[in-house]
């Protein structure tokens, strides 16, 4: 049964004997049988029945808010971002140019140079690779000596 405030209150019965079914019945014809033969029956009404509303904000949702603020993922620094375009303007290349080279997509590269990334050894690998130069350890900018 729904009231028209926004709020939403079914009825549910749950029969204290045991149902054939496992489940609590729901039916009228299911009551009204519980009723005949004497067995308690119980009927609690449940807000916001069916839907998906939480009743409010719990202990784990603030310690998720405290905690998501705290935590972050390193980038990649920007001496890296400076060899890896260094590199490029080296090899006379575009950006677009190098992410083709990588298959990668151009923003990687973008992101990459500009020290927003979030470090990948593979990515990393690929652009030494291309543009022959070390962008990770101690020696970055160097000659990738083989």
């Amino acid at each position: 049964m729904a009231t028209g405030g926004g709020e939403d209150w079914d009825t549910v019965t749950y029969l204290r004997a045991k149902p054939k079914t496992g489940q609590a019945a729901r039916s009228q014809q299911a009551v009204n049988s519980a009723q005949r033969h004497g067995l308690d029956v119980d009927t609690q009404k449940k807000y916001a029945a069916g839907t998906n509303k939480q009743q409010g904000k719990g202990a784990d949702t603030s310690k998720l808010d405290r905690e998501t603020e705290e935590l972050h993922h390193d980038r990649v620094s920007m001496s890296v971002g400076r060899a890896i375009q260094k590199g490029r303007q080296d090899k006379s290349m575009t950006q677009k140019e190098l992410s083709t080279k990588i298959n990668e997509k151009p923003q990687v590269v973008n992101e990459y140079e500009s020290g927003k990334a979030i470090p990948q050894n593979t990515v990393l690998a690929k652009m030494e690779r291309a543009l022959g130069i070390k962008l990770r350890g101690k020696d970055i900018g160097q000659p990738l000596t083989f």
